[in-house]
């Protein structure tokens, strides 16, 4: 008998959590990619009236700090993440956060739309519950010129990308291949 009451119990408290991901979820789209067409922006308004070379102190400072004002914000944990990483001081995913990327790879190959992908769940860090979403960033035309195919850059470009990142791994990629992603962590 007492099986026969914890399974509606139990079902009734999975559905309230997948309400509660969804509801969070949807709050937190609303709330921070809105900073991924500013980013973008200030990216491509950067390379036209600079240049690429002139436009990567850009990626390199302007990017993160509009991600840092929103971090400010909503005191939630937001970063830009990636499996090859441009900057490893900021973008070094944690296990979550590479398991996602892997698993938007894998979708993305069997067909998802790379602009789509994203990941919500509640997990638990340090004995609390937090909320976890990830963002799949593909790889648009403007990004190929800094992260497309080493072949095809500019010496001087080249140059300039080795100077700012020693460790640059972030190349070689194809229009809508998985760049990396935004990821929030919320308390909750």
């Amino acid at each position: 008998m007492k099986k026969l009451i914890a399974l509606p119990l139990l079902l009734a408290a999975f559905a309230a959590q997948a309400a509660d991901i969804e509801a969070l979820t949807t709050d937190t789209r609303k709330t921070v990619l809105p900073v991924l067409p500013k980013v973008m922006t200030a990216m491509q308004t950067a390379v036209a009236e600079k240049g690429l070379v002139e436009a990567i102190p850009v990626c390199k400072e302007t990017a993160p700090e509009l991600i840092k004002e929103k971090r400010k914000e909503t005191g939630w944990d937001i970063r830009r993440v990636s499996l090859q990483m441009r900057n490893a001081e900021r973008a070094k995913p944690d296990l979550w956060e590479a398991s996602q990327l892997a698993d938007f790879n894998i979708r993305a190959a069997n067909g998802e739309k790379p602009e789509t992908l994203e990941k919500s769940e509640i997990v638990t860090i340090n004995g609390k519950q937090v909320f976890r979403y990830m963002k799949a960033l593909p790889v648009a035309d403007a990004c190929l010129k800094c992260h497309g195919p080493v072949a095809g850059m500019d010496a001087g470009l080249k140059a300039e990308l080795i100077k700012h990142y020693p460790l640059d791994q972030a190349t070689g990629y194809a229009k809508g291949q998985i760049r990396g992603a935004l990821t929030v962590k919320r308390p909750l």
